[in-house]
C-alpha cells in the first residue's frame, strides 16, 4: 500500500522510526502533554495505530512547572539485543529570547533520560538520567556491539553559537551509564540550528542525519558522512536532502527533522515532520505532523529523495463517540504535566461520567483539570454533556479549544454574583503582552447542559442546549481559530505543539468543585483539508 501524507495527522512532531521484523514503530514528541511520547505501529508504512505512551509515571516523568512547549522533546526509539530503547529530553527551562534578536545569555535546562522495555506496549523501566548538555539525544548501535549517545550541544554564552554542533559519547546499556568523554563530531552547516542527530552505518560509511534551519519555514534535513565514527564528516554535495524552504507553494511546509528506516525489501524511507498551513491565514493550526518519503541511495553513496509521496486529498474523517463508562480514558485523550491524574479526574466517583476536579486555572503550568484530544482536521464538530453547578464566578467548566497557557478559547458554565448559572467564552489571546477577553454572559439552562464547538478553518463557533435535547442556541459571535497555531505567539516564546479540544474544570477558590462529563464526541467533516 502507498503511504499518503501526512501519515500521522495533528500534533505528532519529531518522528523517530524503527523496524523490528515486519513491524514499524514511530515515536513522536509530546512536550508538556501526559503521558509522555506517542508510539504508533504499522505493517505497511501507510496505516498507523497508536500502541503506547510509555512515560506514564512519576519515576519516568514529572513535568509540573515545565513551561509551555517544554517537557518531552524529540524521543529516539531504537531496538537492540531484543530490547526497545527510548531516549528523550525533559526540558525544564526554555527562557525567552529577545524581541529584537539581540544576543544574550540563554540558560536552559535540558535533561536527557533513557528507558527500555522488552515489549513496545509493555511496562517501560524507570528513567535513567544521562546528561544535560543539550537536547535531541539519540542512540546509535554500532556493528561492533558498542552503543553511542548523540545529542546537540547547547552553548549559552552570549558570544557563541548556541547550537554548537553534535556530540557523541559511549553508553553502557548494561549499567545505564555513559563512558569516557564526549567528543564533538559535527559543527553543522551554514543553515544553523543543528539538532536532531541520527547516525547510521552503510557500506563502511557513518552517515549522520541532522535537522537544521530551525523548525519553521526554513527547516531542512542535512546529511554528512565519514569513514570514522568521530569524523571528520563531509557534508552532502547537494545541500539539504529534504526541505521545503525554497518551495513556498508546497502543500507540506516546515519539512525537516527526519529519521531513516529500511524495509525488508531494501527500500529506504525517511519519516519527517511537516506543517500544513491554512490557505487564507497561512497558520498551521494542526501543529507539526509526521510525513514519510521514499529515498534512494545513489551510485556515489549519497542519499536522495525518490518520487514524492502523494498527499491524502480527502482522508477518511475521524468520527469518535467516546463515553466514559470504562476504567480508562479513551486512547485519544491526554492531560497536562502531572503524573498524578487521580488528583485531576476520576472515572469511578460517578460511574458513566468523567469527573474533573476543579483545580488551578487552565493556564497553569502545574496542576489543572484539562483532558483533551488532538485536532487532526481543519473542520470538525465537538459535543459534550456537562453536569456542573457552580456556586460563584471562580468556578467554571466546559469545552476548551487549547494550544497552550497563552492561547485558548474556554466555552464554559460559571455563576454570577447572585449565584445564577451563566454561560460565556474566555479567550486568552497572544497579542501584546497577552490579553484575556470575556464574551457577554448568557443565562444557562438549569440542569445538565450540552455544549458544542464547530471549527471551520480559521473560524470557531459555540452553541449550547438544555439536557441534550431541542434546538441549539448559537452564540452570536465567531472566534479566531488561528490563535491555536504555532504562528500566533507572544514574542520570544516557543510554540512546538498543536491544537487540542477537550474538557476543563477550574476552581480558583481551592474547593475543588467537580464537573461531570457524560460523553465527548469529535466528528470531522468531509472536505476538512
Amino acid at each position: 500500500m502507498t503511504p499518503h501524507n501526512p501519515i500521522l495527522r495533528g500534533f505528532n512532531p519529531d518522528p523517530s522510526i524503527v523496524r523490528v521484523g515486519e513491524d514499524y514503530y514511530i515515536a513522536t514528541s509530546t512536550f508538556e502533554w501526559y503521558p509522555g511520547v506517542q508510539i504508533h505501529h504499522s505493517r505497511d508504512l501507510a496505516n498507523w495505530t497508536l500502541v503506547a505512551r510509555p512515560l506514564n509515571r512519576a519515576s519516568q516523568l514529572d513535568m509540573r512547572g515545565n513551561p509551555d512547549s517544554c517537557g518531552v522533546w524529540a524521543p529516539d526509539l531504537s531496538y537492540h539485543d531484543g530490547r526497545f530503547h527510548l531516549i528523550f529530553t525533559d526540558v525544564k527551562r526554555y527562557g525567552r529570547t529577545t524581541v529584537d534578536g539581540a544576543k544574550g545569555a540563554s540558560l536552559r535546562d535540558f535533561h536527557n533520560y533513557w528507558v527500555s522495555s522488552d515489549r513496545i506496549d509493555g511496562e517501560w523501566s524507570d528513567a535513567v538520567y544521562l546528561n544535560s548538555s543539550g537536547f535531541d539525544p539519540a542512540l546509535f548501535h554500532d556493528d561492533d556491539g558498542r552503543s553511542w549517545l548523540l545529542n546537540m550541544l547547547w552553548d549559552h554564552r552570549p558570544d557563541r553559537k548556541r547550537f554548537a554542533g553534535i556530540v557523541i559519547q559511549e553508553m553502557d546499556l548494561a549499567n545505564g551509564c555513559l563512558l569516557g568523554e564526549r567528543r564533538r563530531i559535527f559543527d553543522g552547516t551554514a543553515l544553523g540550528f543543528t539538532e536532531g542527530p541520527h547516525l547510521y552505518k552503510r557500506d563502511g560509511w557513518y552517515h549522520l542525519l541532522v535537522a537544521e534551519g530551525g523548525t519553521e519555514r526554513g527547516h531542512a534535513v542535512t546529511m554528512a558522512r565519514s569513514r570514522d565514527l568521530f569524523g571528520p564528516y563531509e557534508v552532502h554535495p547537494d545541500g539539504p536532502v529534504l526541505t521545503a524552504r525554497d518551495r513556498p507553494d508546497a502543500p507540506l511546509q516546515r519539512t525537516g527533522h527526519g529519521d531513516l528506516v529500511d524495509t525488508p525489501a531494501g527500500e529506504t524511507w525517511m519519516a519527517y515532520l511537516c506543517g500544513r498551513p491554512l490557505p487564507v491565514s497561512d497558520c498551521c493550526v494542526l501543529g507539526r505532523e509526521t510525513a514519510i518519503q521514499r529515498m534512494e541511495w545513489g551510485a556515489d553513496g549519497w542519499l536522495r529523495c525518490a518520487e514524492p509521496t502523494p498527499m491524502a486529498a480527502d482522508p477518511a474523517p475521524v468520527e469518535a463517540h467516546d463515553r466514559f463508562d470504562g476504567p480508562m480514558l479513551p486512547d485519544a485523550f491526554q492531560w497536562l504535566r502531572t503524573p498524578q491524574p487521580e488528583r485531576i479526574f476520576s472515572l469511578t466517583e460517578r460511574p458513566g461520567y468523567l469527573r474533573l476536579f476543579g483545580r488551578e486555572t487552565i493556564g497553569s503550568h502545574f496542576e489543572q483539570a484539562l483532558i483533551a484530544r488532538r485536532q487532526t482536521a481543519f473542520r470538525h464538530d465537538v459535543r459534550t454533556l456537562v453536569d456542573f453547578e457552580p456556586e460563584h464566578f471562580q468556578q467554571a467548566a466546559g469545552i476548551v479549544c487549547y494550544y497552550n497557557s497563552t492561547k485558548y478559547h474556554f466555552f464554559h458554565l460559571t455563576a454570577g454574583d447572585a449565584g445564577e448559572k451563566l454561560i460565556q467564552v474566555l479567550s486568552v489571546i497572544p497579542k501584546g503582552e497577552g490579553q484575556s477577553l470575556m464574551s457577554a454572559a448568557i443565562a444557562a439552562p438549569a440542569g445538565p447542559v450540552e455544549l458544542r464547538a464547530a471549527m471551520d478553518h480559521e473560524v470557531l463557533r459555540f452553541a449550547f442546549r438544555a439536557g441534550g435535547t431541542g434546538e441549539w442556541t448559537w452564540l452570536p459571535q465567531s472566534f479566531d481559530a488561528t490563535i491555536l497555531s504555532d504562528e500566533a505567539t507572544l514574542a520570544g516564546l516557543p510554540n512546538f505543539t498543536g491544537a487540542f479540544v477537550g474538557m476543563a474544570c477550574q476552581d480558583m477558590s481551592g474547593s475543588g468543585r467537580p464537573a461531570d462529563f457524560k460523553y465527548f464526541q469529535y466528528v470531522e467533516r468531509l472536505g476538512a483539508d
